[in-house]
């Protein structure tokens, strides 16, 4: 009898039911493999359009970074991800602002997907008022995220099957243009431009710099994989099946961005604007153009429900993260740290990461697209450098060739690889996101006394 007293009156934890399949499922509908189409304006632009290439260091990068968060996830199996590790294995003031910065990323991106949503919905739609599809849609994804992790991972596994062979028939339309000697400008001078080239990936025109900043947007594509960790806490054999999942997961969005957009560069191999309205909302003009209006109003019609997809999966990593951060009372605890009895959900994240969604109809893709970026990118490059911290200064493991490599060498190098891309970071991206930790600076003064004693932090092992 007091045993079940005890099981009842016990507070509410998040519960260990995500297998393989579910992870990776939930981090490619994160990803949204579809997203390719969104940004290839954008990233062609910016890489003088070596799209593939681009898309081939931004999947080094993630890779290297994955294996960090592998590591990490091993030895702290959290909800809060990239905050957890810094706060743990660096110092924990710096885990707060991680974890602060890490919410630019991990807050705007269910706000993104209800963007694109619209975009699609106006194409569609183009007399219905864009607040309506924001309400309905927002609805929608909190509704789904308030009844478990589980729901979403079964939601989104027909969808990612649908988006990938949607994927595999928009290429295969491509590859059949090309085959009979046309692309997007009307023809192909076959004798400048083979269909089996290396020019999507380099030409005379091609520099590292702007490649590099391609990659940086591409940063955005791949916001996904990292946000798995925060699902520690809900996954079966957590120290095993995770670090498998999110590898798995960045290796096959990078299969599919690179093989889909070699074709998509040769079929549109000038610059961006030649082709497109708007370099930063493609996807309408590509689907158009390459398949005609019905195959683009039923792209677009389904597209709708993968950037939902997506937008369910972020809105669970955020109010994850929020949760975790809420339980180690370095925000408001009753509120943050709460878990529905019920539907073993942190509800109130779920709420709140709702109504911050509802702002999508003020805010253009291309800024939300860059924050994201620097939000990612200060997680990828903390999560290196705490593997570092944690196995190499702290637990001393370089006596084997296999730790130096996997505990030195790896973070070393994914951490150089997001430096890079660091450096070609859009301006306003920057200063936004500087001005964001600065907030988030002087709240953690406040918290600590004016840094005199450590923000508070949970073990959750005890």
């Amino acid at each position: 009898m007091n045993n079940t007293t005890t099981a009842t009156n016990s507070p509410a934890k998040l519960q260990r039911h995500l297998a393989l399949w579910h992870i990776i499922i939930i981090g490619l509908a994160y990803i949204q493999p579809m997203t390719v189409f969104d940004t290839f304006g954008l990233v062609s632009e910016a890489s003088h359009q070596h799209v593939p290439t681009s898309y081939i260091i931004a999947l080094i990068a993630i890779l290297l970074t994955s294996l960090s968060y592998g590591s990490m996830i091993r030895r702290y199996p959290s909800a809060g991800s990239a905050y957890t590790y810094a706060q743990k294995s660096i110092h924990p003031n710096v885990g707060f602002m991680v974890g602060w910065s890490s919410w630019l990323d991990y807050l705007l991106s269910p706000l993104v997907n209800i963007i694109l949503a619209v975009i699609y919905l106006e194409a569609l739609f183009p007399d219905v008022n864009k607040w309506i599809w924001v309400f309905i849609l927002t609805g929608f994804m909190t509704w789904i995220n308030v009844h478990g992790s589980k729901v979403v991972a079964y939601f989104n596994s027909w969808i990612v099957f649908i988006q990938l062979l949607i994927i595999g028939v928009f290429t295969w339309l491509v590859y059949s243009k090309l085959m009979a000697g046309t692309n997007a400008d009307g023809t192909i001078n076959a004798a400048a431009y083979q269909l089996w080239s290396l020019k999507p990936f380099w030409s005379d025109i091609a520099n590292m710099t702007a490649l590099i900043s391609g990659a940086t947007i591409l940063c955005f594509s791949f916001t996904g994989f990292d946000s798995l960790s925060s699902l520690a806490e809900e996954t079966k054999d957590v120290q095993k099946t995770l670090p498998k999942a999110i590898f798995l997961t960045a290796l096959i969005a990078g299969i599919v961005f690179i093989i889909s957009t070699y074709f998509m560069q040769i079929y549109f191999p000038q610059t961006p604007d030649k082709y497109f309205p708007d370099v930063a909302a493609t996807q309408p003009d590509i689907l158009m153009l390459v398949g005609g209006s019905a195959f683009q109003a039923a792209v677009l019609g389904f597209a709708i429900v993968t950037v939902m997809a997506s937008g369910i999966s972020a809105h669970a990593g955020v109010s994850r993260l929020m949760y975790v951060m809420g339980r180690d009372g370095v925000i408001n605890k009753r509120i943050f740290g709460h878990i529905h009895p019920k539907y073993l959900t942190p509800t109130y994240n779920i709420y709140i990461a709702g109504v911050i969604a509802l702002t999508a109809g003020f805010i253009e893709f291309d800024v939300i697209a860059h924050l994201i970026s620097f939000g990612a990118l200060t997680a990828f490059s903390f999560v290196n450098l705490s593997v570092i911290a944690t196995y190499i200064i702290r637990e001393k493991r370089y006596h084997s060739a296999y730790d130096l490599f996997m505990y030195l060498i790896v973070p070393l190098l994914g951490f150089i690889s997001v430096a890079l891309m660091w450096k070609e970071s859009e301006p306003i991206a920057i200063k936004m996101g500087l001005s964001w930790a600065v907030i988030g600076l002087i709240y953690l003064a406040f918290k600590t006394g004016g840094f005199k004693r450590h923000p508070p932090m949970h073990n959750e092992h005890e």
